[in-house]
């Protein structure tokens, strides 16, 4: 299935049926207009706790609630014919018990209707993915960098490297044993993400993880370049949007404050005025 098929909306199975073909497009989308806009193009729209540092200005993921990504979620939904919908689950919702992340992982599906959910974490979560795809909440896993952990792990670092790459080998095959239809790899070393990728029996999508992966994933405002400031590795500007932005308002200011803007064709006449002759 192809991300031009006229077919019916895009599903779990389908993603897991992708295993070694034509590689998954993912993006993130947190509003209607951008879901609209990725829908003909994608697989899958990524509703990212990611929103929290991109449209709330937040120094983490670690300040996101479910009421937000409910929020970005419904919205997102209403922007979709052919992609799926994923949406995260956030931090707090999901690591005390596999009933906790039941109860929110059917919340967030039910207030959404986004047929999927994404939750971090490797082998520790293995427990928790096998007790939500038992009871019909269909998981995608991400491992390798996972930001909800990021103050335990010391920063946004690469992992795999020396010693480390055996654990992420174990935590990919544990989330599929569990169940997951496929698994995020965020900055895990290309080498090592191809022969996950190789060995697995899912789809891996990648983050900073190399070509080899079965499909890849980015956040849309870093793809298409709505932060000046801010310029990952891993990602490939596709525009520059921000910079556009930016000339655009102040060209905009400029006009208001020499009176150029509004224009007269931008205006509209009295009735006394209609008349009148010139």
């Amino acid at each position: 299935m192809s991300a031009t098929s006229p077919l019916r909306p895009v599903l779990p199975p389908d993603i897991q049926a992708r295993k070694g073909q034509v590689p998954l497009v993912v993006l993130t989308a947190y509003t209607t207009p951008m879901a609209r806009l990725i829908d003909a193009h994608c697989d899958i729209a990524l509703v990212g706790d990611s929103l929290g540092m991109v449209l709330h200005g937040m120094p983490s993921t670690l300040g996101v609630t479910m009421e937000m990504m409910i929020l970005h979620g419904r919205a997102v939904v209403r922007g979709l014919a052919r992609a799926m919908a994923v949406i995260d689950m956030p931090w707090g919702s999901y690591g005390e018990s596999p009933a906790q992340a039941y109860r929110n992982a059917a919340r967030l599906m039910a207030e959404t209707g986004a047929p999927a959910i994404k939750l971090e974490g490797g082998a520790h979560m293995a427990e928790t993915i096998a007790f939500l795809t038992q009871r019909g909440v269909p998981v995608m896993a991400h491992i390798g960098l996972t930001p909800q952990s990021v103050n335990t792990i010391g920063g946004y670092k690469v992992v795999g490297r020396a010693g480390e790459g055996e654990a992420v080998v174990a935590d990919a095959q544990a989330v599929a044993a569990a169940g997951a239809f496929s698994v995020v790899l965020e900055k895990v070393p290309v080498g090592l993400a191809a022969r996950i990728t190789q060995n697995l029996a899912i789809p891996t999508i990648g983050i900073g993880a190399g070509v080899q992966c079965d499909g890849q994933v980015l956040v849309l405002d870093d793809m298409l370049g709505m932060f000046t400031d801010f310029r990952p590795k891993f990602v490939r500007r596709y525009a520059e949007l921000g910079k556009t932005a930016a000339e655009a308002i102040a060209a905009y200011a400029a006009d208001v404050r020499g009176r150029r803007f509004p224009a007269p064709e931008h205006g509209f006449a009295d009735e006394a005025s209609k008349g009148a002759k010139p």
